[in-house]
């Protein structure tokens, strides 16, 4: 998982070959004025149902179904504190929004210098431990006055039969695995030697990660951790992926924050540690199959164009589409064994891949319910029918929002109508 920051579906229409997901919005408040956050419609709070452990990605509660975490809740007005974070559940048919639950710094978080954070942002989500049950790595803002290196900001709520459960620990970062005086922050979980436990590499400086390796304990420990590695850039990025078959996850680094070039770190016994493709300078990377060679490919979202790497680590073949924007997810949406691509621009746009690689033919444009800028939360199969769902929300302000989600289709590669739909004003009633 890799947490992105940050209703009422009408019928789809065919039109030049492209599904178009239309929707009308809940009003026609252009949410200039200071409109307090309404709970409408918020389904009934029902339990987290209890599971026994499982292998499936984001599962906080071990019960087989995938689970949704979201930051930058709504707030009751836009002067209010950070609402926390919020989870919704899954179920055998995909995400409950009624199974749902709050996290906040004040209840969850763990105390730094005898203080309580202010920010509870989530970051990653991956079973630290191996128990079966997907953990929460957070982000906080503990003191520091400025001196020396700064503290860990990283936090670990653990997952448990009834989801994210107790106090967060504070997740340690050896000395010995830190370089310069920048935070260790940004991680991306990953089985980067291979061992069959997660691992996390962070961000150090001077072009070095931090890693550590899994599994870890329950106060936040890791196995090891030895001096940081050098890499072609200090930004890792996620998520990770076993771009080259040999049974150790790879990774993105960025040279800086932002646009910029990019590159492939491989893993392997020694984590990741060797640098493999670079990737032309984009907005955005994703990593999928999209159906030219047998190996994984990159995209680079550019300012005029994606630019696509087929068949890494070393891409036998090199294409460009004529599509501008970030690449926030790439998913295998209608469940043919090759990963869609979605854009992210002026309009979000899948575009199909096929035997011959991406292509914009047949692209689905979707306009997801609910007034303001639409941002791509997430892909994944939330309701287990082997094809990947998409997780759109819509926010206008810092008091108005919907969240949708599109399953995906064998047939139009997306339903025409959200299968699920809600607002994250439903948490400010716990």
């Amino acid at each position: 998982m890799r947490v992105r920051r940050g209703g009422i579906g009408t019928a789809a229409a065919v039109a030049c070959g492209t599904l178009l997901l239309a929707a009308c919005g809940p009003g026609d408040d252009d949410g200039s004025g200071p409109t307090p956050a309404r709970i409408a419609d918020a389904p009934a709070v029902i339990p987290v149902p209890h599971g026994a452990g499982s292998d499936v990605p984001d599962d906080f509660n071990g019960d087989g179904h995938r689970d949704l975490v979201l930051d930058d809740l709504v707030k009751e007005d836009s002067h209010a504190d950070d609402a926390g974070i919020g989870v919704v559940y899954g179920g055998p048919h995909g995400l409950t929004p009624g199974a749902r639950q709050l996290l906040t710094p004040g209840k969850r978080a763990a105390r730094t210098g005898g203080r309580l954070p202010a920010v509870f942002d989530a970051e990653e989500g991956c079973d630290l431990d191996g128990d079966g049950f997907t953990d929460l790595i957070v982000s906080t803002d503990p003191p520091y006055d400025g001196q020396g290196r700064p503290p860990v900001p990283l936090q670990v709520l653990f997952g448990s039969p009834a989801g994210l459960s107790g106090r967060a620990v504070e997740l340690t970062v050896p000395a010995r695995a830190r370089f310069g005086n920048d935070w260790p922050d940004q991680p991306v979980c990953g089985d980067f030697d291979g061992d069959g436990h997660k691992d996390l590499v962070l961000h150090a400086s001077g072009g070095r990660l931090s890693y550590l390796r899994g599994p870890f304990s329950r106060t936040g420990a890791p196995r090891t951790a030895g001096a940081p590695l050098a890499a072609p850039g200090e930004v890792p990025a996620g998520p990770a992926a076993d771009v080259d078959g040999d049974g150790a996850d790879d990774l993105v680094v960025r040279a800086t924050e932002g646009a910029g070039t990019a590159a492939v770190v491989l893993g392997g016994p020694a984590g990741p540690a060797r640098t493999g493709t670079r990737l032309p300078s984009g907005v955005d990377v994703a990593l999928g199959r999209f159906g030219r060679g047998r190996a994984l490919d990159a995209a680079v979202g550019g300012t005029a164009e994606t630019s696509l790497r087929y068949d890494l680590p070393a891409p036998a073949t090199r294409a460009a589409l004529p599509v501008s924007g970030s690449m926030p997810a790439a998913a295998d949406f209608d469940g043919d064994g090759r990963d869609e691509l979605v854009s992210s621009g002026s309009r979000l746009r899948v575009l199909r891949a096929g035997t011959a690689g991406l292509s914009k033919k047949g692209a689905v444009t979707v306009a997801p319910p609910g007034p303001g800028a639409a941002r791509v939360l997430t892909a994944g199969d939330f309701d287990g029918d082997g094809r990947a769902d998409l997780v759109v929300r819509t926010q206008l302000g810092g008091t108005k929002d919907t969240v949708a989600v599109y399953r995906g289709s064998a047939k139009h590669l997306l339903d025409g109508r959200p299968a699920v739909t809600f607002s994250t004003s439903a948490f400010l009633a716990m």
